[in-house]
């Protein structure tokens, strides 16, 4: 069969794929029921035999690209393995079958497993309270800064409107700071990627709120004057955000309420293996030092007298952020992963996240300019400045990679490195697979050198080559149309 037809081209009269019995109860007219001006006899719905729809849907599966098919080098948007015991335990009939509105003494096991992994992000990050309501890790900034700004108020520094980004956070930053009616003030990187500190303190005052903070950075480096940072902050009278995107690469190794941090965020799916979030199934948790509790959202589940209950006895809390306790299921998956890994897997997980990252930063920074090449942690950011030269951009590096069998880099972010290729292999991937990449780097990078044409032409062995870009986001084809 055609994997290029569409549905409605297999379709064939009068073929269906299930067989009724015979009717054995008054029949009623649908025209009855519903009004004979409501029928519609012209719906255009394609008639098939079940294993026509069976391996059509089938196919088009195979031909979307996963985490279970391929690697994904994808820095700043961590996408590892998913072990599939966290998707039995998420999937046992007491956590997948429970409502979400039963009755606290009836959902037990679920709320104890909430509050386990309340615990377990406590000590991993070190900080003393923790929501699992935020449904996304930008809801969880958002969440983070409504803490901030509810104490502000409480102590009478409502006046504060500002918050200050480094140009090497990540790029949801600015927007949920923007999102919570703050002002931003950009810094800029010092020579070695990192905070410059003089910059810093020259931009804060008495109407800075706050300081958003991604560290390890979206650079991949560790921000190694984080405890002055914190201090410079502080100091000022405002708080410090910790984007926790990048704990994948410090766990059990760093904890960023030691160095200062007020609150941080945790993408499950990044750093606890989670399934991705972008439009499905996201969890972005908040934790606190102990003077912001009292804001974070309700409920919250607390433990008393040996039973676990959802807490609404918050006057100070900032309220809802997601319609029930968050994302239950990606918590229970978060929950199964750190107990079957423990401490010491989960801090084996940072080891080898870093030392793949830096495997293929010393294989590849010869082929590809590398513009703070020094150790990374987790990711790096290459440039593909040296065959833009030759007439090759990031963008077709990235669309070349796809004949290869690979899911492309982040490009083009961040900003502040020119045809920037973001690099992350995770901890998941074998020397094997990260070699295979490799020589499809490099074999790329000869060929932006021999034959360019190749990359600006490429991907060449997929359904749908390249797009006019520009066209189909202006006039974009929405509906199959039967000509």
């Amino acid at each position: 069969m055609n994997v290029d037809k569409t549905i409605f081209e297999y379709s064939s009269p009068g073929r269906v794929g299930v067989t009724l019995p015979d009717l054995d109860v008054p029949e009623v007219g649908v025209d009855t029921l519903v009004g004979p001006e409501n029928l519609r006899d012209d719906l255009p719905l394609p008639e098939l035999s079940q294993t026509d729809v069976i391996r059509h849907f089938t196919r088009l599966s195979l031909a979307n690209y996963s985490v279970d098919r391929g690697f994904y080098p994808l820095g700043s948007c961590t996408m590892k393995y998913n072990p599939k015991i966290n998707e039995e335990v998420a999937s046992l009939s007491g956590f997948a079958n429970m409502h979400p509105f039963q009755d606290d003494s009836l959902a037990q096991g679920t709320l104890a497993a909430m509050y386990a992994t309340q615990e377990y992000i406590k000590g991993i990050t070190g900080f003393d309270a923790v929501t699992l309501q935020p449904a996304a890790g930008a809801q969880g900034e958002y969440t983070a800064l409504m803490v901030f700004k509810r104490h502000h108020e409480k102590i009478g520094q409502g006046h504060r409107r500002i918050v200050i980004v480094p140009d090497s956070s990540h790029g949801t930053n600015p927007a949920t700071a923007t999102r919570c009616g703050y002002g931003i003030v950009k810094i800029e990187s010092g020579q070695d990627g990192r905070v410059d500190l003089s910059a810093l303190a020259d931009a804060l005052n008495d109407e800075v709120a706050a300081v958003m903070l991604t560290n390890p950075n979206t650079l991949g480096l560790f921000e190694s004057e984080i405890a002055e940072i914190c201090e410079l902050v502080h100091k000022a009278g405002a708080l410090i955000y910790c984007d926790g995107a990048n704990m994948n690469a410090v766990m059990g190794w760093y904890r960023p309420a030691d160095s200062g941090f007020d609150a941080m965020h945790l993408n499950l799916h990044k750093t606890f293996s989670t399934p991705h979030g972008g439009g499905g199934p996201g969890s972005g948790p908040v934790a606190v030092k102990d003077f912001l509790a009292p804001y974070l959202p309700v409920p919250n589940v607390a433990l008393k007298d040996k039973l676990y209950y959802l807490d609404y006895d918050r006057p100070d809390s900032i309220g809802r952020v997601h319609g029930c306790y968050g994302n239950t299921a990606i918590a229970l998956r978060a929950c199964a992963y750190i107990l079957t890994m423990g401490a010491k897997g989960l801090k084996e997980v940072s080891d080898n996240a870093v030392l793949n990252a830096n495997y293929l930063l010393s294989r590849l920074n010869d082929a590809y300019e590398v513009p703070f090449d020094c150790r990374c942690m987790h990711e790096f950011v290459a440039s593909a400045s040296r065959q833009k030269a030759l007439g090759v951009k990031a963008l077709d590096i990235a669309k070349r990679l796809i004949d290869f069998g690979y899911h492309p880099p982040t490009i083009y972010f961040p900003l502040i490195v020119a045809e920037a290729l973001m690099i992350e292999p995770t901890e998941t991937e074998s020397i094997e697979t990260l070699d295979e990449f490799i020589e499809a780097m490099l074999t790329i990078a000869r060929e932006s050198q021999t034959n360019p044409d190749v990359l600006q032409s490429a991907p060449h062995n997929t359904p749908v080559r390249r797009l006019d870009e520009a066209t189909a986001a202006r006039k974009p084809v929405l509906r199959y149309v039967d000509d």
